[in-house]
């Protein structure tokens, strides 16, 4: 990557937003869960391990920034999903196999999508209570487990 993009992309992970984060991670866990894949498909088993690292570093944030004091049950569930994710990347390495990496993809798609419907859901929420008379200011933090 030139500067340019490097300093594009740093401003954008500085001035999001904690939801914001979530979903550019969610979207860089898939993008590299679909490099691992070509990189088999290229039998490049270097990039293969690199890519599937990566997406597993991402899970293992994901998993270690999880807030069980908001809702204990949806942090054990999202928990497990997780580790799941990152062993069936470890299966993909060990046996330069994509189908566990396709079935990984596909899973952080769908929890990315359900994230930015709620993030929208808790957006809209903010702007109904505004709207209704609710004072203008800066929102209570509520992390996103509370809001589902």
């Amino acid at each position: 990557m030139n500067s340019y993009t490097n300093n594009y992309l740093a401003n954008q992970v500085n001035t999001a937003s904690p939801e914001q984060l979530m979903l550019m991670l969610y979207d860089g866990a898939v993008r590299f869960a679909s490099m691992a894949i070509k990189a088999i498909d290229d039998n490049t088993p270097d990039k293969r391990s690199y890519y599937i690292n990566k997406t597993y570093a991402i899970l293992a944030e994901f998993a270690a920034t999880l807030d069980r004091n908001q809702d204990a049950g949806l942090a054990e569930n999202l928990d497990a999903l997780y580790h799941y994710m990152q062993q069936q990347l470890m299966e993909a390495n060990l046996h330069n196999d994509k189908a566990p990496i396709a079935e990984v993809k596909k899973m952080l798609t769908d929890l990315r999508q359900t994230w930015a419907r709620a993030i929208e859901m808790d957006k809209q929420e903010r702007v109904a209570a505004v709207a209704g008379g609710a004072p203008l200011g800066k929102p209570e933090y509520k992390p996103l487990a509370a809001a589902m």
